[in-house]
């Protein structure tokens, strides 16, 4: 066996002290990635624990696919997360799994909260925390990156980890920046970064792994990397990215447009995957180790000031930010979502979250709810992007009642401000991209990180436009699907693959690095997975999916599939109690 690495290292910034051990048992147990992340975060987090409190641990892991096979690119962060104030995951790709996996770790623990901003540098065995003053309260996170560019060893094989303003702030859905242009994102793990004064962390390594299977390597590498570049399996990630799905989702009326008020956008043309890659796509690149470049960049030329020289922003661009920042509040033009999705991640926000809820504020300002001094003097309107822009940076910068309350998350600023029934959230969490059908209502209200990636229900329902299934079924194939992904993400392949990483497929990876499992085993730690984040869902929410907030918005706007009922919902929602208790032995709590 020659990958991945089971050492731990764990970070405590109480005490600025560090330690290494070798968890070859939860490797063995869990295969990596996911697995291991659930297995340590349930170790080391205090039943209960406040998101905001050092004693919530931050735990990153690889999995034994990471750096050695295509598209295994991802590193999860597991949490508690300050947006649903319960069990939190998120994942990131960049050079990160291959600089952890590099510096000899299968997986990092973060404890404790330091008393003045600092960063943790990680290169091999030398571990570090140095004092990050200068770096906090710079109000960009690219030129966080640059500096430690600058300062820290490792150029080439590196990965650096940061937070923006929002995360300093404590603004709950802060993200952490990933080299330059990917996130952890969702879930709020940057806030995390931030009540543990973290600005940052640098990782690189020189560590190498002998293969020792070295026929059987070579031959699951090429069989995978030939389904990856040779077949249409994964060509439209290449091509035109996620960004290709805004005309056909809007095409079936499952595009979320001003706030989920239609859906269908008379400008989805306009802001469209082809229109980026005619207009403004100036090149495409790709995480260590990937070969399709599905990460898109645009180029986007704006002013100084006027009578000054112009520059250029470069800025990434896929389906999540074009409907957050476009469709669902109007947003018409390419050139106005690039400023919004620039001025995001300037700042660190999630793309997603901002954008929901600016579509929120826009409508409880149409309707009484708030006024313009609550924005402070600022007037939302549907496509207005220099309005949004203001109010972009209000979100973390403001301090009035509202902006500090809105903070907070979705849950506390309705309960302020009213407009529950047009808050698109899901236990917090705002709704994704997808307005496809009752699997993905019922996906996102069932997801573990109500995520549409849990287990892809819109999916399921683009797939049963034509030959529809039952209730029960689609929620069968829901938690079967969410399973399964809790293998994958174990691995970690990035989920853009999940068609090439096959049972078959990934039977012959693992062997390849030294783990002869069997089809059974596959499952068996999937299913083990899956009940461990349940358990902890239950342990830190109470989870139950039938006390959870559906805005009554949903249930008022036309999807691919039509009208959806509350009992349609609620009838799906009820088998999911019946499927858990009956296949993991695991009780939800009491209904309302």
């Amino acid at each position: 066996m020659f990958f991945p690495p089971t050492k731990v290292l764990y970070v405590d910034l109480d005490k600025k002290d560090y330690k290494i051990e070798d968890r070859k048992d939860l490797f063995e147990k869990y295969v990596g990635g996911l697995g291991v992340a659930v297995a340590l975060f349930e170790e080391e987090c205090l039943r209960g624990v406040d998101p905001y409190a050092p004693e919530n641990p931050i735990v990153f892991a690889i999995g034994p696919l990471s750096g050695h096979f295509p598209v295994a690119t991802k590193t999860v962060a597991v949490f508690k997360s300050p947006v649903t104030k319960g069990y939190g995951e998120s994942y990131a790709g960049g050079r990160s799994a291959f600089s952890i996996a590099m510096a000899g770790y299968g997986a990092m623990v973060v404890k404790g909260a330091s008393d003045k901003p600092v960063y943790i540098a990680v290169h091999n065995y030398k571990v570090q925390i140095k004092d990050a003053t200068t770096l906090w309260g710079m109000r960009s996170t690219y030129a966080v990156g640059r500096v430690l560019a600058e300062v820290e060893p490792g150029k080439g094989r590196r990965t650096i980890f940061r937070i923006g303003p929002a995360g300093e702030r404590l603004v709950c859905f802060a993200n952490v920046m990933v080299e330059v242009y990917r996130h952890f994102g969702r879930l709020g793990l940057g806030a995390v970064f931030g009540s543990k004064k973290l600005k940052a962390m640098v990782i690189s390594g020189t560590n190498q792994y002998p293969i020792t299977r070295r026929s059987d390597y070579i031959k699951a590498y090429n069989d995978i990397f030939n389904e990856v570049v040779k077949t249409g399996k994964m060509r439209k990630y290449h091509d035109l990215g996620t960004a290709v799905n805004v005309r056909p989702l809007n095409e079936i009326k499952a595009l979320p447009t001003r706030n989920l008020t239609a859906s269908r956008f008379e400008h989805a043309d306009d802001i469209s995957g082809e229109v980026f890659a005619e207009t403004y796509l100036i090149r495409k690149i790709s995480c260590i180790p990937c070969p399709i470049g599905c990460i898109h960049i645009a180029s986007l030329r704006i002013p100084f000031d006027v009578g000054y020289d112009y520059e250029s922003l470069y800025v990434p661009y896929d389906y999540e930010p074009i409907f957050a920042l476009g469709s669902m509040i109007g947003t018409s033009t390419p050139a106005g979502l690039l400023k919004l999705i620039e001025r995001v991640d300037r700042h660190g926000l999630d793309a997603m979250q901002a954008g929901v809820l600016l579509a929120w504020i826009t409508e409880a300002y149409q309707k009484g709810l708030i006024s313009e001094s609550d924005l402070n003097g600022v007037k939302p309107e549907w496509g207005n992007v220099e309005n949004y822009l203001t109010i972009v940076d209000h979100m973390v910068y403001s301090d009035n009642e509202f902006y500090a309350t809105l903070r907070k998350g979705f849950r506390e600023l309705v309960e302020k401000y009213g407009g529950e029934d047009f808050a698109l959230h899901y236990n917090g969490n705002a709704m994704p991209g997808y307005h496809c059908g009752p699997a993905t209502v019922v996906g996102y209200t069932i997801g573990l990180r109500h995520s549409h990636l849990d287990n892809a229900g819109y999916s399921l329902d683009q797939k049963t436009l034509k030959s529809p299934l039952s209730p029960e079924e689609q929620v069968e194939k829901l938690v079967k699907e969410e399973q399964w992904r809790c293998l994958l993400n174990s691995l970690v392949i990035c989920l853009f693959a999940r068609g090439v990483y096959t049972e078959e497929n990934v039977l012959k990876a693992l062997k390849a690095v030294g783990l002869d499992l069997t089809q059974e085993d596959l499952w068996r730690v999937a299913k083990e997975i899956y009940r461990k984040r349940l358990e902890i869902k239950i342990r830190e929410e109470g989870f139950n999916p039938l006390k959870l907030h559906i805005a009554k918005r949903v249930f008022e706007t036309e999807t691919s599939h039509g009208m959806l009922s509350k009992e349609q919902i609620e009838k799906m929602l009820k088998h999911y109690v019946e499927v858990v208790e009956k296949e993991y032995g695991v009780k939800l709590p009491n209904e309302r």
